[in-house]
């Protein structure tokens, strides 16, 4: 697939990238006197600019654990098949998870804050050139410290290149970084040669624009509760002329990437150094070039799909008595039709109802339990005895696996889906993994672009100021807009999807972005900003599940200070300025 993207090789190969965040220019190969002197090393320096969103990605062979999708293992609508030490409650200051995140988005807004002051000294670029590149600089450090706003709440305040020592700043408050934010995001909109969006194809796909600025400082009041503010942006974003694309299912590919839909995305390619990691972290061993599944869907969002009517889903509905029966007896509904005198005993022994059990519609009877649901749930989740096109056994032969438990073996034809995880049955993911055996090179760099702006993500936000406001019928029509979209009951029109005031639609609200956005990278940070992660993750009993809600690593919640992650303790250690957040030792 041939596709134009920001991050060309060449940057890499000439400019080089520099792990440590504290140089005053973030470009190892050119000095900081040459940086930005020539036309071509402007268009390089920006491109590392934009390379910065990369450094949660990996490099080469590797993979890491810090790109931004991966954080809805934390939330309710995803979980981890490890054991996460943020959720067991055993984190601590001192946890590379805090000290990676945190060093990465201080490396972008280094690169950023180094583009906003030496381009307009340095380049012997057009006027315009240099204007957009400072406005798209701006977003940039905007954004890095709209994510570190987001976790930390508070973080030391750099507006100026920045040497080793020299950072030693105290925190500004969150108050003061959101303004920060909206001063930049303000600055990037009022700059005239930032067009308001590129149409796909456009050589300078990938680049900030205003749409996207717009999208952002409307999520930056979100947080703010400015919701006038907000309401403001988000329509300033459809005039823009972002829109939702017309298939939820086929959004997530390649074809798609550069949709109107997508505000702002970061570009990949199925190329070394270039691609990204969610094939690997979300695919089956049965998907071509053989995935981990490292993240997976919970039983909770699973559940949380309504049926095509608009109608809560109910177990009970489908399976009268279910919720009667202990979590390990409902192993029973979920078990392969013709199980062996060794699984039945080895099901029955795990605790599964086994004088339930239909030798010859067991898997029949499941099947209808997602029947008749919300469209986005087979986009998203690939589910108990539905089909995958994958490869055999890591070839390029395609084959057609079907999701049954217990796991027996892969095959040309008729064979079961193959996880890395086959001694327990998890939910997976379909959305962004590709299907297929021509699509991806290696499973390590996924070719599909990931949204960071979404344009049914504003959508939502949009309708959730508008009900803070009180304009319930607009907040009912945005919501509708996304629901139509994906072919489910619109609100208001039936008795199961009347609105019954301003706590009903939000919560609607609420439960309408863990559906659409699942699996992006969105649905952690909003449950942190809603003040519900606790109430919706650590409630008695939960844990990572199987589907039938098997706990196998349990959660455990040590108390609300954890809604906000701590600084750094290496940068508590180097910074004596910066004061901890409440609850954490250092």
């Amino acid at each position: 697939m041939k596709k134009v993207i920001l991050y060309l090789v060449v940057v890499f190969l000439v400019l080089g990238c520099d792990s440590d965040f504290l140089e005053t220019s973030p470009y190892s190969a050119i000095s900081s006197e040459t940086m930005w002197t020539t036309d071509n090393l402007t268009d390089l320096g920006m491109t590392g600019v934009y390379a910065a969103l990369r450094l949660g990605i990996g490099s080469s062979s590797t993979t890491s654990p810090y790109e931004l999708y991966e954080t809805d293992r934390f939330g309710f609508t995803g979980q981890s098949r490890f054991d996460e030490s943020l959720l067991r409650g055993t984190i601590t200051a001192g946890d590379g998870l805090f000290s990676t995140m945190w060093k990465n988005f201080y490396e972008g807004i280094q690169r950023s804050n180094d583009a906003i002051k030496n381009i307009p000294l340095k380049s012997p670029s057009s006027d315009t050139k240099k204007a957009r590149y400072v406005a798209e600089a701006k977003f940039m450090r905007a954004y890095f410290y709209f994510r570190l706003n987001q976790l930390y709440k508070g973080v030391p305040l750099y507006l100026e290149p920045f040497t080793a020592d020299e950072a030693q700043k105290p925190r500004a408050t969150e108050e003061e970084i959101w303004e920060q934010i909206v001063v930049d995001l303000t600055e990037c909109i009022n700059e005239t040669n930032l067009p308001d969006r590129y149409v796909a194809g456009d050589p300078n796909y990938g680049h900030v624009t205003k749409g996207a600025a717009y999208a952002l400082r409307g999520k930056v009041y979100m947080y703010m509760k400015k919701w006038e503010l907000a309401i403001n942006d988000f329509s300033k974003v459809k005039e823009c002329g972002y829109a939702l694309f017309n298939d939820y299912k086929s959004l997530f590919t390649t074809k798609n990437e550069q949709c109107p839909e997508m505000i702002f995305s970061i570009q990949n390619i199925s190329q070394q150094d270039f691609g990204g990691s969610v094939q690997l972290y979300y695919g089956s061993r049965s998907a071509f070039t053989s995935d981990w599944n490292y993240f997976m869907p919970t039983p909770d969002l699973v559940d949380l799909y309504e049926n095509i009517d608009g109608s809560p889903f109910s177990w009970d509905a489908v399976l009268p008595g279910y919720s009667s029966l202990t979590v390990a007896e409902r192993e029973v509904y979920f078990l392969r039709n013709n199980l062996t005198a060794a699984e039945i005993n080895a099901a029955g022994l795990r605790g599964a109802k086994m004088s339930l059990y239909l030798p010859t519609g067991n898997e029949e009877r499941i099947l209808k339990a997602y029947a008749n649901r919300d469209p986005r749930l087979t986009a998203t989740v690939i589910t108990p005895y539905s089909t995958f096109v994958g490869a055999y056994n890591n070839t390029t032969n395609v084959a057609i696996a079907t999701m049954r438990w217990p796991y027996r073996a892969q095959a040309l034809v008729g064979g079961d889906l193959q996880t890395d995880t086959q001694n327990y049955f998890y939910y997976l993911y379909r959305k962004f993994v590709i299907e297929g055996v021509t699509e991806i090179l290696n499973r390590n760099y996924s070719p599909i672009d990931m949204p960071v702006l979404r344009y049914a993500d504003i959508v939502l936000l949009w309708a959730e100021a508008l009900n803070e406001v009180g304009r319930t019928d607009e907040a009912v029509a945005k919501v509708n807009e996304v629901r139509g979209r994906a072919g489910v009951a619109l609100l208001n029109s039936n008795a199961a999807t009347t609105v019954k005031g301003t706590d009903d639609l939000r919560l609607r609200i609420q439960n309408e972005r863990s559906i659409e956005l699942a699996g992006e990278g969105v649905n952690y940070f909003d449950q942190l900003r809603w003040k519900i992660w606790k109430e919706k993750v650590f409630y008695p009993g939960n844990g990572s599940k199987q589907v039938w809600g098997g706990v196998v690593s349990a959660y455990s919640f040590k108390g609300d200070y954890i809604y906000n992650w701590p600084i750094p303790a290496s940068e508590t250690q180097i910074n004596p300025n910066l004061t901890q957040n409440e609850g954490w030792i250092n």
